[in-house]
């Protein structure tokens, strides 16, 4: 029996031994990131039966368990990949916001200054220091759109860099969860206990790896676990890894995608694929905000650059001549994709093709990006901000003021080509002229008139002539007629010259002398100049469009034109320039403001999520306190057991003396 009471003290002392090193344990570990309490679950040992009845043996060590609850690290999980995504998205917004809101430093305070120095210029046309400080504005406002776009430029370098430093982190973290995977299913397999130490590692990197893209976990048997990213993508299955990637964009060298790869392929994923975490966050941000606002700058500089260079051309400058471009302007960028094939066919000489696009209307620009891809029949070209595409049986192609058309090469069956028309038009955007004498800021080259005896409700435009009419300029008036019976055309054009009316981006040529089918509102090209005549003519209504011959130093009639353009209509939805450059940085600061509330809000669930998992899980230094003086006094007790067990066993010996 003293044996017995021996052994109990015994398993007792070694219980109270093992709370005390857990609790010491836990006290140890209290500020270590991802640690779980771990508890001592103590059973009674199996009790004896001695015929009088069973007599207990002590107490052994069940196991030792990690205080963790499955539902609340899911969650925890899954807000620090919203948190994380939201923040990094806002840290970028903050920045554009900060660039295009700076009242001294912004677009708008340099196209104020420009325009009020061309109206300086009306009023004063033939002063050589008032025409030099124009076009000393005019370079401050080119300079401008260049910083501003090279700012962007640098952000996208930036959005590139730390694509590639997450992905990098990514994989690190796959590869070490994979690790933990394997030694924790052979430590379970081997002796049945959990690793704790090991398994609050692994659900600490599952964390880590949350902040950097969507993760979710799916528990596998023998304490292994799978790991999905972004839509449901395999990243560890047990012991093996599966690798993202950051590679260039297939249309556009300079744009780092992220991509997925297998045992078999790589694939490029889109932003939806991966959303949540820092990568989800900076793709979200480049195709949503990024992209869009680069190419609102680029259009207004490509609207500015075109509407105030064609009215520039229509006066005389300081020597008589008629005017020319003020502005660069830059042509759109067009990228074929890299997966495009090369002719293997007939003839074997051919070349791959290759596609250029024209501006031929800045007002109908927008701000999209567009997709030109051929079939093999057709070709279908895609305005990529709202996914609608137009179908064309050949090139070229109009639309949204663009035509697009194949200058080399031979086309083949799912070629695709990335037109860009205003992504880094800002950067191109620059001086073309330098000789203040050559702003034209007097007259005008061109007028039109209607018929004073005219019976219809029609009205003809203001001519504007393009950069090949210097070269040959009518001499003489040419008066239109509308003929009603011949049917509904227009003649009495000059002799000698061809005449384009476009219409919606159709446009029809009719050769020289030939009657012209009248179309309500259609731009009429000729001889190097273009007009409209809108409304509803009678028969034999007459429009008289005439040369205006050179003014004197003094006239700042097209000046007053120019300064006009400030609050024109000249951007697609009827707004001017700072109208669309105001609207772009309302919307920026819009979009800045509900990421700041949004990243509040989920850094808020992320406190309270991550304060649950600390109340269950976390380590509380006042309760390991008096667990360990709970231990201590066990101890004690167990170690006075075993003195009385060696007192009874002296008793015995005493007694057989």
């Amino acid at each position: 029996m003293a044996s017995n009471i021996l052994n109990i003290g015994k398993s007792a002392l070694a219980a109270a031994q093992v709370g005390i090193s857990t609790t010491g344990h836990n006290i140890a570990n209290a500020s270590t990131p991802g640690y779980s309490r771990q508890v001592v679950v103590q059973a009674a040992a199996q009790s004896q039966n001695f015929g009088y009845g069973f007599v207990g043996q002590g107490t052994e060590i069940a196991s030792v368990t990690r205080i963790f609850n499955d539902i609340l690290a899911a969650q925890a999980v899954r807000s620090q990949s919203n948190s994380s995504s939201a923040n990094t998205y806002l840290s970028q917004m903050t920045s554009i916001n900060d660039m295009l809101s700076n009242s001294t430093a912004g677009l708008n305070p340099a196209m104020s200054d420009f325009f009020g120095a061309v109206q300086k210029l009306s009023a004063n046309p033939s002063d050589i220091p008032t025409r030099q400080s124009m076009l000393s504005y005019a370079q401050s406002l080119a300079s401008r759109f260049q910083t501003t776009n090279n700012r962007l430029n640098e952000i996208r370098d930036s959005v590139n860099t730390q694509l590639t430093s997450s992905v990098g982190l990514v994989n690190t973290y796959a590869k070490q969860i994979a690790s933990l995977n394997d030694v924790i299913e052979k430590s379970i397999s081997a002796n049945g206990s959990t690793p704790n130490d090991l398994m609050d590692q692994r659900d600490q990197l599952v964390l880590e790896l949350s902040k950097q893209i969507k993760t979710t976990v799916v528990s596998q048997g023998q304490g292994g676990y799978n790991v999905y990213v972004g839509n449901g993508l395999p990243l560890v299955v047990g012991k093996e890894t599966f690798n993202l990637l950051t590679t260039p964009s297939p249309t556009d060298p300079s744009r780092l995608e992220v991509a997925y790869q297998s045992s078999s392929k790589t694939t490029v994923l889109g932003a939806n694929s991966l959303p949540g975490g820092v990568i989800g966050g900076l793709l979200q941000f480049r195709a949503e905000s990024l992209d869009a606002v680069q190419n609102q700058i680029g259009q207004i500089a490509v609207v500015l650059g075109n509407t105030f260079n064609s009215q520039l051309m229509q006066g005389y400058d300081l020597d008589g001549t008629l005017g020319s471009a003020l502005f660069n302007i830059a042509e759109p960028v067009v990228n074929s994709s890299a997966l495009n094939s090369g002719p293997t066919t007939t003839p074997a000489n051919a070349s791959p093709a290759e596609v250029a696009a024209k501006i031929v209307d800045a007002k109908a620009l927008t701000t999209s990006d567009y997709k030109l891809l051929f079939d093999g029949t057709n070709y279908s070209v895609t305005r990529l901000s709202d996914n609608t595409t137009q179908n064309f049986s050949s090139l070229p192609a109009n639309i949204d003021g663009l035509t697009i058309s194949q200058t080399t090469g031979t086309m083949l069956a799912g070629d695709s080509f990335l037109i860009k028309p205003t992504q880094n038009a800002a950067t191109k955007f620059t001086l073309a002229i330098t000789d203040a004498r050559k702003l034209a800021i007097g007259g005008s080259i061109l007028s039109s008139s209607a018929n004073v005896a005219n019976t219809g409700t029609a009205s003809i435009s203001s001519p504007a002539a393009d950069s090949t009419y210097a070269s040959s300029p009518i001499a003489s008036p040419f008066n239109i007629t509308y003929n009603a019976g011949a049917p509904n055309t227009l003649t009495g054009f000059i002799a000698t010259e061809p005449v384009t009316v476009t219409s919606n981006g159709t446009s029809v040529t009719y050769a020289a002398g030939a009657p012209v089918t009248f179309v309500n509102g259609a731009t009429i090209s000729t001889a190097g100049m273009s007009f409209t005549i809108s409304g509803t003519p009678n028969n034999g209504d007459q429009f008289t469009v005439t040369p205006n011959s050179v003014t004197g130093p003094g006239d700042n009639t097209n000046g007053l034109l120019l300064a006009k353009l400030q609050n024109a209509d000249t951007i697609t939805g009827n707004k001017s320039y700072s109208d669309a450059f105001g609207q772009m940085v309302n919307g920026v600061g819009n979009k800045t403001r509900e990421l700041g509330i949004l990243s509040v809000s989920e850094g808020q669930v992320l406190e309270q999520i991550n304060a649950s998992v600390q109340a269950e899980s976390g380590v509380n230094l006042d309760e390991e306190a008096t667990n360990l003086i709970r231990y201590q006094q066990a101890y004690q007790a167990a170690g006075k057991m075993m003195q009385i067990a060696s007192q009874l066993f002296d008793v015995l010996l005493q007694l057989g003396t």
